[in-house]
């Protein structure tokens, strides 16, 4: 089992909150994280459908049998038992009496606003981060990172990616999906969430992504919605305020797993992704939602943005830091070139204050600082953004 490095965060929020949130996808970790944080705590599954219906049926007498609190799994299948866990908090006035997980983001999060605002600390789990499993399970290259992608059950358990991520999509992803609305035509959403992989690291076009579905632009926007709510797909927005009117306002388009992506555009071996012509998107998606690891293990909220203007110029990531940006590019090559630089550039061009220079995340394996630009490998992420502590 091995140290997730959310978990001193999480055990900290704990000392201070008498509950804490955890939402993030299936089999991201957040069970184990939570029992091996806090081993002496009653854990209670709300999956288990007898203990959900009792749950359901009379949540006082439930509650009661944790007079020392629980770990409560899957809180969106009995959500009004926070209203009553409100009330139990309030009377108690102990730090650290609910741990409380859930998968479906945005239910979770409006149901927490509703009963628990001000009692409830709130963390996001992902699956692992690069610098996690390079320190367990060390990859064999950029292309396996690619194909396996993070859920830690995969590596656990020594799974076939392929067969394992098309297991998790079709008994996690399509049944979440089913439990928030119903789909008519799963065949139909199965296409659409395919043609999502297809446009992995793109900015988004609804109306372009209807229509080669086959749904009206309303139904996309409401399925892309819930794919957003079960933690499968991540829309990161642009960046254009102070700037210009010239910029664009499409967001783009990634997955929080690189493996599952992988696995909806038909990618079976590591031969596959290096031949693929979605690669350098690939990559770039495994870099960004990296980057949102790293704030995310840190208890830190998403300050991930990206910018493009009219022109075409375009920063991959920009991290805002305060008043202050980090230009990121994320370039798939294994040897840098002068071209892995010109979008750095155009944006320094801006007249913005970037006090920590650019930084280039790349494909190849040395670190380095080239005219005020850090460069680091891809499994380095967390170093580069690491390195930026203590000089806000």
């Amino acid at each position: 089992m091995i140290q997730r490095d959310i978990e001193p965060v999480l055990k900290s929020l704990a000392s201070q909150y008498p509950v804490v949130t955890i939402t993030g996808p299936r089999q991201s970790g957040k069970t184990t994280l939570c029992r091996k944080a806090f081993p002496e705590k009653a854990y209670v599954s709300l999956e288990t459908p007898d203990t959900r219906q009792f749950a359901l049926d009379d949540p006082r007498s439930f509650l009661a049998r944790y007079p020392d609190g629980a770990i409560l799994d899957e809180i969106q299948r009995a959500p009004q038992l926070l209203s009553y866990i409100q009330t139990i908090v309030d009377e108690r006035k102990l730090p650290g009496q609910y741990i409380v997980t859930g998968s479906q983001q945005f239910e979770v999060l409006n149901t927490i606003n509703q009963s628990l605002a001000g009692r409830t600390a709130l963390l996001k789990l992902l699956p692992f981060s690069i610098a996690e499993l390079r320190g367990n399970y060390p990859p064999k290259s950029i292309d396996n990172m690619l194909l396996t992608g993070f859920y830690p059950r995969i590596y656990d358990q020594g799974l076939n990616p392929t067969q394992a991520l098309g297991d998790y999509f079709e008994t996690y992803v399509e049944r979440d999906i089913r439990q928030l609305v119903t789909i008519k035509d799963l065949s139909l959403f199965e296409k659409f969430v395919r043609l999502c992989a297809g446009r992995v690291g793109q900015l988004l076009n609804m109306q372009g992504l209807a229509s080669d579905v086959g749904i009206s632009h309303t139904t996309a926007r409401g399925w892309l919605s819930l794919l957003e709510a079960s933690y499968v797909v991540f829309i990161l927005h642009p960046w254009y305020r102070n700037v210009s009117k010239r910029l664009v306002k499409s967001p783009k388009l990634y997955f929080y797993d690189v493996g599952l992506a992988s696995y909806l555009l038909g990618l079976e071996s590591e031969l596959h992704v290096s031949r693929d012509p979605l690669r350098g998107n690939l990559f770039e998606n495994m870099a960004v939602i990296d980057a949102l690891k790293y704030r995310f293990n840190r208890g830190l909220r998403n300050n991930l943005s990206f910018y493009r203007d009219s022109k075409g110029n375009e920063v991959d990531l920009l991290l805002e830091i305060g008043p202050h940006f980090f230009p990121v590019e994320i370039k798939a090559g294994g040897t840098i070139s002068r071209d892995f630089f010109k979008g750095l550039k155009n944006f320094a061009a801006l007249d913005l204050e970037l006090p920590w220079g650019g930084g280039l995340i790349y494909g190849g394996e040395e670190t380095q600082v080239r005219n005020d630009v850090r460069i680091y490998p891809v499994t380095d992420i967390h170093e580069m953004l690491r390195s930026l502590e203590g000089q806000e």
